[in-house]
C-alpha cells in the first residue's frame, strides 16, 4: 500500500504536468510504519518513476533526514 501511494502520487503529477513534488515520511508517524522500510520504499518508488521531475523528501527531524540521506546515497546509481 505504501509503494502504491508513491506510484499513485507520481501518476497524478504526470497527469497534471507537475515538475516537482514534495513528500513527507508517509505512514511513519501515527501509523507506526518502520522508518527504515518506509524510507527504502519511498526512495525506490521515486527513483523508478520520477523521471526528470524534482522530488523533495521533507523530513521532520535530524534522525529521519539522516536516514533518507543514507538510503538515497546507498541506492544512488553508480557511473
Amino acid at each position: 500500500l505504501l509503494a502504491a501511494c508513491y506510484r499513485n502520487s507520481l501518476a497524478l503529477a504526470d497527469r497534471h504536468g507537475l515538475a516537482s513534488l514534495a513528500f513527507p515520511a508517509i505512514s511513519t508517524g501515527v501509523y507506526g510504519y518502520p522508518w527504515d522500510a518506509a524510507t527504502e520504499i519511498a526512495v525506490r518508488e521515486v527513483r523508478a518513476l520520477a523521471g526528470e521531475r524534482r522530488v523533495v523528501f521533507c523530513c521532520f527531524g535530524a534522525e529521519m533526514a539522516a536516514l533518507y540521506r543514507a538510503v538515497t546515497d546507498q541506492s544512488a546509481p553508480r557511473s
